[in-house]
């Protein structure tokens, strides 16, 4: 029998949507109003699941004190009040869309997660605008 556990979890950060490759009015008229020069913020909400066995010991899919600590350590450490484009690694060559930031977080906390188990990761940048990986 297969469950899902899920942990809530939030962090801020600015970034700005462009491509250095292209002209400015080309990044303009795809990205609008997230290519601002001087960067954009967001509340990004974030949803981390993991899917797997009950431990007949424990009773536990996945300790969820170990998820919390995970999530703090490798997201909310490394990506809250930060600027994603200037401040965070994986992103100075990639752009970071909802869409590349869910995928970064996936890639940051799998490593941590047995591999018997199944990750998702749901990344809503606003309330109405959210992202689903699951690698």
């Amino acid at each position: 029998m297969k469950v899902k556990v899920s942990r809530k979890a939030h962090f801020n950060a600015a970034h700005r949507l462009f491509r250095s490759d292209w002209s400015f009015e080309k990044n303009e008229d795809i990205f609008g109003k997230c290519n601002n020069p001087n960067f954009h913020g967001h509340n990004y909400e974030l949803v981390v699941s993991v899917t797997g066995e009950i431990d007949q010991e424990t009773g536990f899919v996945v300790d969820m004190k170990v998820l919390k600590d995970l999530i703090r350590d490798e997201v909310e450490e490394v990506l809250d009040h930060k600027n994603l484009n200037i401040e965070v690694p994986e992103f100075e060559k990639l752009n970071p869309t909802a869409e590349n930031i869910a995928v970064v977080i996936w890639n940051k906390l799998r490593p941590h997660i047995d591999a018997s188990k199944e990750l998702e990761v749901v990344l809503f940048e606003t309330p109405r605008n959210f992202v689903t990986y699951s690698g």
